[in-house]
């Protein structure tokens, strides 16, 4: 064996791609290889394909390039042999030869030859064809081994893929495909084939025509597959699959099939259905409790934003409930709610068939299905109802309430007339949210009972009386701003393995008097009365201004993130306040980065996107914040111009205590290094947490560990202090930490 293009320096010589190069033409062999080293390559020679073989029994070159004309055992042969040899399956190979007939280049091909090249002496164009294979090969590995790691993650979460293609002409069995990790979750062999048919017959008759129903529809109007599938028959056990698909669509916009995942989720469901009565109903009445109604009216509210409808909640409260339990005891008591519970479910459409991920999965107007009575505690009920035209809708109902109520009720052999006080509270002039909602009612409630009982009151803003304490807050924040009040302490974020500081985040806070207010406590308040606006702004132009003092003190030329509230996406100036805050202090557009939560993003995702791109273009970076907590559909995060996504601290913190979490992270961070996207762990407090970070190739953190938030004012310091100089040796060293250990329980914020 001779080795030729050796460099001086160890260093250059790693960095060169290594290829074998076997040609039993010393001359011809002599000329290709001085042509390949001067091109960069690091070039091992071998006389014959026996010899080059015996170099490959304990060494994996990068490529390969052989002669096909060669005695005894040939290029082709050698191919052939190669290739059935541990570790070189996928190593490229070139087939140098000086035949270009259709034969030959068949016979590479066949033989496992990855490409051919004619000999010439166009050594530029042969290294140009080399460098080409090796970054295609690179690419196929990086491929795989995400592949590898994809498969791994869904087999742990009982996931699987599919593809299904549709044929209006062929009905909807058609076309399905399956991967391995899905043909476990239904229970079948990696070799197996199943069929939509096969699927079918795991189901009863009953289950099998709904599913087709439904599949029908959707088909019909192209909707995303979200459904939950029984199969009790040709399993071992009764199952629960869980299925997401999105549409695929052909050349001319045509629906041509799905695309998605299942998942085995029958252990969830039996802990669901073990729960489910405890958790959702009143086990009084068997209407939904507070916690089923909230989430049926959340629903509710979703679809009256997104179609544009109004919604009514009625509040309905029995008068002098108590006396009856004083007087006749509490059994009584309850036999007259069981009653009541009785007749106000005759007064609405009320359905208990609803579960989470029905509204979503079905049509468009099925949440007119969530319209139900629900009891919130003692003998206070309410009502939602989804979608009204006006308020004489709403309070058409109240009257059919009190009417039914007003019928006599027999109780312990006793007869009594059971009257209400309703208080009616309308989306969306009466509340954005449904704690919103639920409040007014209430307050329309006391009014109706202030007028004397057994009626009904629509809420208006003149019924309520504000709370001094919180108008007093809320004045006080409409000067804050005028009274610079308002200052933003920055926390680092750094790099932990070299210790460099990758840029700061902003975090707002109020001086009022000599305490400072956190966030939690008036950006709430902000939100609802509109104030996050002015906040916002000012944010903008305070963080540029300190960039500009950075700039000038130490040399800062990192970015600082900025929460916004999804409304600031939403207006068509944001852009233009971006130039308002930069330009006074000729900072970079790129200094400004603005973070925006997953909720918040995928809640108005098609009204923000366009802000999004144009953003992007005039250089202002997006982070997508508290990442994993939401949903994001992976198409949406391959269009999104976004920069960096940063974990959630919830699960930062289950680092090191629940193992699931580090599967959760290593996912995200795989995601981000797929999209080319930077990655940040927020809410870092111990080493512990650092050190699996690290372990998982997330090198990004902000943290109590790295720092607590500081005045802009304290920052030159600190890096001094805790920033690594860049150096030679730097990117070797790990964060010096003066905090190293410190843990604290709240969050970074």
């Amino acid at each position: 064996m001779r080795s030729s293009g050796a460099s001086s320096l160890q260093e250059q010589v790693e960095d060169r791609p290594k290829v074998l190069l076997v040609d039993d033409d010393e001359v011809n062999l002599m000329l290709v290889s001085a042509a390949l080293s001067k091109h960069g390559f690091d070039v091992t020679e071998a006389g014959s394909g026996d010899e080059a073989l015996r170099i490959l029994g304990g060494w994996i070159p990068d490529l390969v390039v052989l002669d096909a004309r060669m005695p005894g055992l040939d290029g082709f042969e050698t191919c052939e042999e190669l290739r059935g040899m541990y570790g070189l399956e996928n190593v490229p190979v070139l087939m140098l030869t000086g035949l270009d007939d259709e034969a030959s280049i068949k016979r590479a091909y066949d033989a496992g030859a990855t490409d051919f090249f004619v000999k010439s002496n166009q050594w530029s164009l042969l290294a140009g064809r080399l460098r080409h294979m090796l970054r295609a090969a690179r690419t196929q590995q990086e491929l795989i081994r995400s592949r590898a790691k994809l498969a791994r993650a869904q087999d742990l979460a009982r996931m699987g893929s599919f593809e299904w293609w549709h044929h209006p002409e062929r009905g909807l069995p058609f076309g399905m495909e399956l991967s391995e990790e899905a043909l476990r979750v239904f229970g079948s062999a990696p070799d197996d084939r199943l069929s939509f048919r096969d699927l079918l017959r795991m189901m009863t008759r009953e289950e099998r025509h709904g599913l087709i129903r439904g599949m029908r529809q959707i088909v019909r109007q192209v909707f995303g597959i979200a459904m939950d599938v029984p199969l009790s028959r040709g399993v071992k056990r009764n199952r629960i699959i869980h299925v997401e698909g999105e549409p695929e669509f052909g050349e001319y916009g045509q629906c041509v099939g799905y695309t998605g995942i299942v998942q085995d989720v029958t252990e969830r469901h039996q802990a669901e259905d073990s729960i489910r009565k405890l958790a959702n109903k009143d086990p009084l009445t068997q209407l939904p409790n507070r916690r089923q109604f909230n989430w049926r009216a959340e629903r509710a509210l979703e679809q009256a934003r997104r179609m544009g409808h109004k919604m009514a909640l009625l509040l309905i409260d029995l008068d002098r409930f108590k006396n009856i339990n004083d007087t006749l005891g509490h059994a009584a008591g309850d036999e007259l709610l069981l009653e009541v519970s009785m007749r106000l479910r005759g007064c609405v459409r009320h359905s208990d068939q609803i579960f989470d991920g029905t509204v979503e999965a079905v049509g468009s107007r099925f949440h007119r299905a969530l319209e139900a009575v629900g009891r919130l505690g003692g003998d206070e009920f309410v009502a939602l109802l989804p979608e009204v035209e006006d308020e004489r809708d709403a309070e058409r109902v109240a009257q059919r309430i009190l009417e039914a109520l007003r019928q006599p009720v027999y109780v312990a052999d006793q007869e009594f007339f059971a009257t209400a006080s309703v208080g009616i509270a309308l989306y969306p002039q009466d509340g954005q949210t449904v704690a919103d909602l639920l409040r007014n009612a209430d307050v329309a409630m006391y009014a109706a009972k202030d007028r004397g009982r057994n009626g009904s009151v629509l809420y208006t803003p003149n019924l309520a009386v504000r709370d001094r304490e919180k108008l007093e807050l809320e004045t006080a924040l409409h000067k804050a701003i005028e009274r610079n009040e308002l200052v933003l302490y920055y926390q680092p974020k750094v790099d932990a393995q070299s210790g460099r500081l990758m840029g700061v985040e902003a975090l707002m806070r109020w001086r009022r008097g000599d305490a400072l207010v956190p966030p939690n406590e008036f950006i709430p308040m902000a939100e609802e009365t509109g104030l996050i606006v002015p906040l916002s702004e000012w944010a903008l132009r305070e963080a540029a201004r300190q960039a500009h003092e950075w700039r000038q003190a130490f040399g800062f030329n990192e970015s600082i993130a900025v929460n916004m509230p999804s409304r600031m996406f939403l207006r068509q100036d944001l852009v233009d306040l971006i130039h308002e805050a930069v330009k006074p202090y000729g900072i970079p557009h790129r200094m400004l980065l603005l973070e925006i939560t997953e909720s918040s993003l995928m809640k108005d995702l098609q009204s923000i996107l366009p802000t999004l791109h144009r953003l992007n273009e005039v250089g202002v970076q997006i982070s997508v914040d508290d990442f994993g907590t939401g949903y994001s559909s992976l198409q949406y995060l391959t269009e999104l111009p976004i920069s960096e996504l940063k974990i959630d601290r919830s699960f930062v913190n289950k680092l090191g205590r629940e193992p699931k979490a580090s599967e959760v992270i290593h996912l995200i961070i795989s995601l981000a290094q797929a999209l080319s996207l930077r990655v940040v762990a927020e809410g870092v407090e111990n080493t512990t947490q650092m050190n699996l970070l690290r372990s998982l190739q997330c090198r990004m953190m902000q943290g109590y560990l790295i720092s607590r938030p500081m005045p802009g004012a304290d920052l030159p310091a600190w890096v001094a202090e805790h920033v690594a100089v860049p150096s030679a040796t730097a990117a070797a060293e790990p964060l010096a930490l003066s905090q190293a250990g410190e843990s604290h329980p709240a969050a970074s914020r």
